[in-house]
């Protein structure tokens, strides 16, 4: 049993991958349990042989527990086979050869297992002995490298004592070469530091003979950056390599702002065309340039130079050839109609003014200089100065031709509209074209207010006398009609300010000659007729004012003038009343009655038959107030007047009865009866004619 565990183990260690091998030990397991079996029948045998003594021995009452014999036989009895699993597989390996159970096989069972034992072992030396070559063969080849690796340690003691020099040497110059690659590296950092490369080199200095690009601004800066990195130099002992890299960034960076500056000139020169087209480049250029004012100024001065040639041919163009295909027209095509003439020419200013900023913006608007608004000022006055002469004459030559003064106003507020306009894009300044434009604004003003004055001259050479209808005259409905059409023609996108101030000089113009017109006008008239024809032309004048602003002064003016004339027509409508109705001459006695003079009764005219006859005239105005008017009232324009002027004419009439009832009633007025003379009382009289 131990044998086939042990083989069996054997079997488990051994090399899965050898058929040979595991052969072999297929064979030794079966060999095992061959002589396992032989014993076993060994020792059946004996026990049989010998079974007799322990029950003799055990009948006789003695034991004999060490028995070998005894021992075995009860642990093969004790063996249970369905457990042991080794067993199992040791008489499995036993069945495969011993096929016949017979006396014969059985007595040459141990024979057969150590014959098959033999062959096994044969079998295994015949395999140790190729192991055993190999190994041999293994074992020269290492002695061979042994020998090889003693022989090249001598000859390499042998070198390095002869090569101890050169490697201490060489140690020294590996060292040295370290250094050295150091140094280079540091001297190679310095020049890419403080030293521009060729190809920048080449860029800035020969920019002048082709066009500037994103490369030469690259190098430009550059050369900015090393003078100021060179400033830390100075403050160290390399003061002197310093000072030189300075000198040598200064001179190149003046000869690329010379080469830029000829570039910029050149590309600025060729901006002669209506539609400019800045280009980034030039843009970036300018940006460089303010670091050099004086270059800056001079290739400013030519961008707007260029520009101001191409807007002096742009206007004449815009006025004698019109637009591409002729359309639009030519501005001269319209100098027979003054506002659309000069207002197309003011448009056409405008636009190029706009654009043109917005050129001389998008040229600086990457420039940071100080007073860059200024000159942006500047340049665009001095782009927009060529224009001023071709303006002036064509404006003076429609101004100078008296197209009347609704147009000269118009023109007036069209320059200064366009005035305003303009100056808001250039700014605050002295710029030459708006100088110009005040000037034909205030030529054209001039030239309105003496027009509105030598109306005034003409009307007040030839006065008009008031029609019979004591209406406004022909010449004073036709000035009432030009201030209508003055006052409208007004631009309302001027300031209010100025149109206040030109409002009153306006008026001032034409209503005080007006005013002075009417007067010497009504001088003839008698005062019931003078103070009707006031009223109208004062209402005529005023009703024209209240649609236009900023004229409540003139109108307040007006105002109380209508009133001092409504108090006359109301003192003449009450006169006209109490006249025809027979209270006339009792009352002018009553008013001019003194208590000396005794009572009102002995006065001529004042008698009772006398008041009772004017009282029964006066009754009859009262059953028809309306029947009593003057003919002037008829002929006022304004119904409100005309029901103002009988209220209180009314109003005066009652008042008066009332003082001639008190005055005859009372003891001055020595009537006996005077209740029957006067039955009303004022209240009455009041109530009737209301």
């Amino acid at each position: 049993m131990w044998q086939i565990a042990h083989y069996k183990m054997f079997d488990r260690k051994s090399n899965p991958d050898g058929p040979q091998q595991t052969q072999l030990t297929w064979k030794r397991k079966t060999l095992t349990m061959a002589d396992a079996k032989v014993e076993m029948a060994t020792d059946s045998s004996s026990c049989s042989s010998s079974f007799s003594s322990p029950l003799t021995q055990s009948a006789n009452g003695t034991s004999q527990p060490n028995n070998p014999l005894s021992r075995k036989l009860n642990k093969i009895l004790e063996t249970r086979l369905d457990n042991d699993k080794e067993m199992l597989e040791a008489l499995t390996a036993l069945s495969e050869f011993f096929s016949e159970n017979s006396l014969r096989t059985r007595r040459n069972l141990r024979g057969d297992i150590e014959r098959r034992s033999l062959a096994i072992n044969e079998d295994f030396a015949c395999i140790f002995k190729d192991v055993i070559d190999e190994l041999e063969n293994v074992n020269e080849d290492v002695q061979a490298m042994s020998a090889c690796c003693a022989e090249m340690t001598g000859r390499l003691k042998a070198a390095k004592e002869q090569t101890q020099d050169l490697i201490v040497k060489t140690n020294k110059l590996q060292g040295e070469n370290h250094r050295l690659e150091v140094r280079a590296q540091v001297a190679q950092a310095f020049l890419a530091k403080f030293q521009l490369t060729k190809d920048e080199t080449s860029t800035l200095r020969g920019a002048g003979d082709g066009a500037v690009t994103e490369n030469f601004f690259k190098a430009l800066h550059r050369v900015k950056q090393i003078h100021e990195d060179v400033k830390v130099l100075l403050r160290t002992k390399q003061q002197t390599a310093g000072l030189e890299i300075m000198e040598q960034m200064a001179v190149l960076q003046e000869a690329a702002y010379e080469q830029l500056y000829r570039w910029a000139q050149n590309e600025c020169r060729g901006l002669t065309q209506e539609t400019c087209d800045v280009t980034p480049t030039l843009t970036q250029a300018m940006e460089a340039l303010q670091e050099r004012p004086i270059l800056y100024k001079y290739t400013l001065d030519e961008f707007g130079t260029s520009r101001r040639n191409a807007v002096v041919r742009g206007f004449i163009d815009a006025l004698t050839r019109g637009g591409p295909g002729g359309t639009p027209r030519p501005i001269e095509m319209h100098s027979h109609d003054p506002m659309r003439y000069v207002g197309d020419m003011l448009a056409w200013l405008h636009q190029a003014t706009a654009s043109e900023k917005e050129h001389l913006e998008a040229l600086l608007k990457q420039v940071s200089v100080p007073g860059v608004e200024d000159d942006t000022r500047e340049v665009l006055g001095h782009i927009t100065e060529g224009v001023c002469r071709p303006l002036k004459v064509r404006i003076e030559q429609v101004i100078v031709a008296e197209p009347g003064a609704v147009l000269l106003y118009k023109l007036s507020n069209l320059l200064q509209f366009y005035h305003c306009t303009i100056s808001s894009i250039m700014g605050t300044g002295v710029a030459s074209l708006l100088m110009t434009m005040e000037e034909m604004h205030v030529l054209s003003k001039k030239m309105f207010f003496n027009s509105l004055s030598l109306h005034a001259s003409r009307l007040m050479g030839k006065v008009e006398l008031p029609p019979p209808d004591l209406g406004p005259t022909t010449s004073l409905s036709q000035t009432l009609s030009l201030l209508r059409e003055i006052l409208a023609s007004h631009d309302s996108s001027v300031a209010a300010d100025a149109r206040r101030a030109d409002f009153a000089q306006v008026l001032s113009c034409v209503l005080d000659p007006l005013l002075q017109l009417c007067t010497v006008s009504a001088s003839n008239l008698g005062t019931a007729d003078m103070a009707a024809y006031m009223v109208n032309s004062l209402y005529v004048m005023k009703t024209t004012l209240a649609l236009f602003e900023f004229t409540d002064k003139r109108l307040e003016m007006l105002e109380f003038q209508i009133e001092a004339h409504l108090d006359t027509l109301i003192n003449e409508q009450a006169s006209y009343v109490l006249t025809r109705a027979g209270l006339g001459y009792i009352y002018n006695c009553v008013q001019q009655h003194g208590a000396e003079q005794g009572p009102l009764s002995l006065l001529p005219g004042m008698d009772d038959s006398s008041v009772k006859t004017a009282m029964a005239q006066f009754d009859r105005y009262l059953s028809s107030p309306d029947s009593l008017s003057m003919p002037q009232l008829n002929f006022l324009l304004s119904a409100a007047i005309k029901e103002e002027i009988f209220s209180q004419s009314t109003e005066l009439v009652c008042r008066a009865y009332g003082e001639v009832r008190t005055a005859l009633s009372g003891p001055g007025g020595g009537y006996r009866d005077p209740e029957r003379l006067l039955p009303r009382s004022p209240g009455q009289v009041r109530t009737l004619l209301s």
